[in-house]
């Protein structure tokens, strides 16, 4: 009896000695380190009155009239364009394409407007940056302010999770910037 309170009290000192180590912490949450391919870049040159350079990467769809969805499946989002005839309508083209923007003001932590001008290609238009979680990220229009009129937004096919779209909603909002600034009136 005597030998086994010794072994259950050597077991018991041993245990202790063995198990002195730091507590268990949790570990961090982690999201998963999303890389895109360098950008190359192709002409769009689709009957329509406008031109532009769009990402190689995405899938282009004509839709009705001059309207084009760029599809990126590999991001599951899309890029939307659509052209309108400037025809004594501008003020009211603008006024659109600005409420349209500052719809997402609700969900948006804040929106940041940049303006485009490019005297030489008669391109004239505002940049807008969405940051929260809003159903957008990125929106454009431009126009030559007499006869044409184009609009562009980046949606994704997910909840709005700003942190979790973010490396996807950077890579786009360059490509975006890209058909604004590359846009030419034919």
């Amino acid at each position: 009896m005597r030998n086994n309170l010794l072994l259950l009290g050597c077991c018991l000192v041993l245990g202790l000695l063995c198990s002195c180590k730091e507590d268990p912490q949790p570990k961090p949450r982690a999201l998963l380190r999303l890389e895109y391919p360098r950008p190359a870049y192709r002409l769009m040159d689709a009957p329509c009155p406008f031109e532009f350079e769009y990402n190689q990467m995405a899938v282009a769809g004509l839709r009705e009239g001059c309207d084009m969805v760029l599809d990126y499946r590999p991001m599951n989002g899309s890029v939307y364009l659509t052209y309108k005839p400037v025809e004594g309508n501008l003020r009211e083209l603008l006024s659109d394409a600005q409420k349209l923007s500052y719809q997402h003001v609700v969900k948006a932590d804040n929106i940041v407007e940049q303006p485009y001008v490019n005297e030489q290609e008669r391109v004239y238009g505002m940049f807008y940056e969405v940051r929260g979680d809003a159903a957008s990220q990125s929106q454009f229009y431009v126009t030559d302010s007499t006869r044409h009129f184009v609009t562009g937004s980046v949606y994704f096919y997910a909840k709005p999770n700003y942190d979790s779209i973010l490396p996807a909603a950077s890579y786009l909002q360059q490509d975006i910037r890209r058909i604004m600034e590359t846009i030419r009136w034919k």
